[in-house]
């Protein structure tokens, strides 16, 4: 068992108890990450445990070490048979040695399941927080896409939409009504997306919403790709 000594060492590593009681798990769980890739830093989760402050501080110990866990940041080491060592994995690496953590959150908002073109390029401008680029860009991608799927190679915007959708257009979408339906659905979103700046509703200070309009373009691309 840890002495007070050790355990007020121990605790030097993180914020204040009064403000660490009040922590979320991926708050509390960053400062952990940072600590245990300096050196001779503790891994071993029971013996961790005994080094810092017991009764409530313990619990939220172990809540970020879950989701730390959980997050891939952390596993456990190799032929461990108790279940106890750990170590930081190399996305934990990467993460600790992040200044800004709330640069980290939002990015990890993006996700990774969105079309290969939106995550190689539209991703890093989200990342750094340039989201009226971002979301100017998922929607240059809709539009690059429709151009090269229908061939018209010199239209551009909404015009691109309305002749590609269009009656005589090559990018079928079921019956007559399905077509009308897809030419002001492309038409619309081109038209109110892709240049985002100019629409004062949209509120660029929230990445979630970010998120969802890149989303939407996500679901164009998706369609564009199955006619």
């Amino acid at each position: 068992m840890a002495n007070q000594d050790q355990i007020d060492a121990m605790m030097r590593n993180f914020p204040p108890v009064a403000e660490l009681l009040q922590m979320a798990p991926e708050d509390l769980g960053m400062h952990l990450l940072k600590y245990m890739t300096r050196g001779r830093a503790e891994t071993n989760r029971f013996n961790f445990l005994q080094m810092v402050a017991g009764g409530q501080v313990a619990f939220r110990f172990m809540e970020a070490w879950s989701w730390l866990t959980r997050e891939g940041f952390l596993a456990l080491a190799p032929n461990d048979m108790y279940g106890q060592n750990h170590f930081v994995t190399r996305a934990g690496e990467a993460v600790a040695q992040l200044d800004d953590l709330d640069a980290w959150r939002k990015a990890n908002l993006f996700p990774d399941h969105f079309d290969a073109a939106l995550v190689r390029y539209v991703k890093p401008l989200f990342s750094r927080g340039d989201y009226d680029t971002a979301v100017f860009r998922a929607f240059k991608e809709v539009e690059t896409r429709v151009r090269k799927k229908s061939g018209f190679r010199s239209e551009y915007g909404r015009g691109l939409m309305l002749k590609a959708f269009g009656e005589n257009g090559p990018l079928m979408a079921g019956d007559a009504e399905g077509r009308k339906a897809a030419r002001e659905l492309f038409a619309g979103a081109i038209s109110f997306c892709k240049n985002p700046s100019s629409h004062h509703e949209i509120d660029f200070e929230d990445p979630r919403e970010v998120v969802d309009m890149i989303s939407f373009a996500n679901q164009l691309l998706r369609i564009v790709d199955r006619l």
